[in-house]
């Protein structure tokens, strides 16, 4: 049996979760402590990905991922290269579209904190950076933590958005979802069945892991 394809999609799952922390602490913090004006928007814009068909959202990726797009021609700049069916253009739509999934549990878990933390870190002379370094992030570490294992969990099982435009290139952008896909559709079974096993496995380790760490966040 060949497991290269699950073990492509942790790869995918794990370099794109790092990158959406980076991205998705942030920005939740801002959401949740900074006020601004057309928050709502930004909000209702970032969750788009949770309602929107991924095939929907794949061909807008496309568009914009092509070398006729905005993000596909400044890549083609850097890189000389196209981004399309490729592991990092596969890596770019998965982070793209859980977004929202990084965001919701960050906010959730940023709203939790005292303020009063936050004021008196600021009378002592804390700017809003080091408040975010030295306040937020140390007291909402089960936050980050569950939203690490949903946007894992996402990104080992999203198939449309990766299959628009990353297609199916064995030790490239041929992810697990794709492979039973395929298995299925060429009536080897077996193959579909051993490969959808082992995505139940860790499924269900992510969802415990993600029960534990909610119900620790909610102990007194």
């Amino acid at each position: 049996m060949d497991y290269s394809p699950l073990l492509l999609s942790c790869k995918l799952a794990g370099i794109s979760t790092f990158f959406l922390l980076l991205i998705g602490a942030p920005l939740a913090y801002a959401l949740v402590f900074i006020p601004m004006r057309g928050k709502l928007f930004i909000e209702s814009l970032i969750g788009l990905p949770l309602v929107l068909p991924p095939t929907v959202f794949g061909f807008y990726l496309l568009l914009l991922m092509g070398e006729q797009g905005s993000i596909g021609r400044l890549y083609k700049i850097l890189f000389d290269t196209s981004l399309l069916f490729t592991f990092a253009g596969i890596a770019i739509a998965a982070i793209l579209h859980t977004v929202p999934y990084v965001i919701q549990p960050l906010k959730a878990s940023f709203s939790r904190i005292d303020r009063r933390l936050l004021e008196s870190a600021e009378v002592l002379g804390c700017s809003k950076m080091s408040c975010f370094f030295r306040v937020v992030l140390p007291n909402s570490l089960p936050g980050l933590a569950a939203a690490a294992i949903l946007s894992f969990a996402h990104i080992m099982g999203q198939f449309g958005v990766i299959l628009m435009i990353g297609g199916s290139i064995p030790d490239e952008t041929r992810v697990a979802s794709i492979a039973i896909f395929e298995y299925v559709e060429a009536m080897r079974y077996q193959e579909a069945g051993q490969l959808s096993l082992a995505l139940l496995v860790v499924s269900y380790l992510i969802l415990l892991t993600v029960n534990i760490l909610e119900k620790k966040n909610n102990e007194p």
